[in-house]
């Protein structure tokens, strides 16, 4: 599936606002949201992620249409990265141990910000990286009959 990049980075930005809100707060029912956000745009993919949904019906009809789209895959994966470090986070700020909480929040939030402001998802520079590890990996394993 091919997306409009600027709908991911759209994203970002309302996470960025949302984890500074959670970091402000230490609030681990927000984070919990922000994890069902990331949650269900690691599932259900991007078009039907909340962010994506708002910018498809706020923003996109307002704006020229895109020079290229991109492939979902790796910003998929990144919402899943960021759902793992929010599940973390809010086990952290759940359970009572901020500093975990505050770390968690604090490498999804600094993720989010490079998209935001300078359009380098951390999460995406990852997937090609893993998928070409896990490759050799597979291809070291299989032993020829």
């Amino acid at each position: 599936m091919q997306v409009d990049p600027r709908g991911p980075r759209f994203g970002a930005a309302v996470t960025t606002i949302v984890l500074v809100v959670v970091l402000a707060t230490g609030s681990w029912v927000l984070l919990a949201a922000q994890a069902a956000v990331f949650a269900a745009a690691t599932f259900l993919g991007l078009r039907y992620a909340p962010y994506g949904l708002a910018f498809k019906v706020l923003i996109r009809p307002r704006i020229a249409p895109p020079r290229e789209l991109e492939d979902a895959a790796a910003p998929r994966f990144a919402q899943g990265v960021g759902m793992a470090f929010a599940l973390v986070g809010t086990v952290g700020y759940a359970t009572g141990t901020a500093w975990l909480g505050i770390g968690a929040t604090a490498l999804a939030l600094a993720a989010a910000f490079l998209n935001a402001a300078f359009g380098f998802c951390l999460g995406c520079e990852l997937h090609p990286l893993l998928r070409r590890i896990t490759a050799k990996f597979r291809s070291e394993r299989e032993v020829p009959a």
